[in-house]
């Protein structure tokens, strides 16, 4: 489920639709949960699906480390790729503000951390890539996870809308990582490894 301070704008011709705040998102803030709601298709299921139903899935749902489709039920499908993101998911079944996100700024991903299948070309909005890969995860993973890292210590400052749908064990991870009584997993947990015998996200 998507932060419910949230919806769906116009963001420019060229990109058509996003996920936009409605109201100031701090840092540190769960900006999105995987919650019951969302479906889960195997690659077996996924092929099985009617032509218009498998092109939907593959344009709107990501793949988890097990190489399995999770296509979200809400807006979440709408949020847009950036190479500076402001939210970063986790190796936790959720997603933090890593910077404060202003009332009408769009909430963005880096695919790169979602297991795409094919490369795509993007703009480099000055941070020197151009093109998305589906291993971007080994490439950038220790950025991402520094940046994850400082989001987590402002986790207890702010309202979190969200919290009721993390489960008691990821809420109680999530608060040893804040006060550093565990360290945080990286987020190359999430990465895809066809040849890997055992692998989830």
């Amino acid at each position: 489920m998507l932060h419910p301070h949230t919806k769906v704008a116009g963001i420019s011709e060229e990109i058509g639709c996003g996920v936009v705040a409605t109201r100031d998102i701090p840092k540190g803030t769960i900006t999105w949960v995987l919650d019951p709601l969302d479906r889960i298709f195997n690659p077996q299921q996924m092929a099985e699906l009617p032509d218009p139903c498998r092109e939907t899935l593959l344009k709107y749902s990501y793949r988890n480390r097990h190489g399995e489709y999770v296509f979200c039920w809400d807006n979440t499908r709408f949020m847009n790729h950036s190479f500076t993101p402001n939210c970063i998911t986790t190796a936790y079944n959720f997603e933090l503000a890593v910077r404060d996100i202003a009332a009408g700024e769009e909430l963005t991903n880096d695919y790169g951390s979602l297991n795409i299948i094919e490369p795509f070309h993007a703009c480099d909005e000055g941070s020197g890539r151009r093109i998305v890969y589906s291993d971007d995860l080994a490439r950038y993973y220790a950025d991402w996870d520094r940046q994850l890292e400082n989001a987590f210590q402002g986790m207890h400052r702010v309202d979190q809308p969200l919290r009721e749908l993390l489960s008691d064990e990821q809420w109680e991870t999530a608060d040893d990582i804040a006060k550093t009584r565990q360290p945080m997993k990286s987020i190359l947990h999430c990465l895809h490894r066809p040849d890997a015998t055992t692998c989830g996200c």
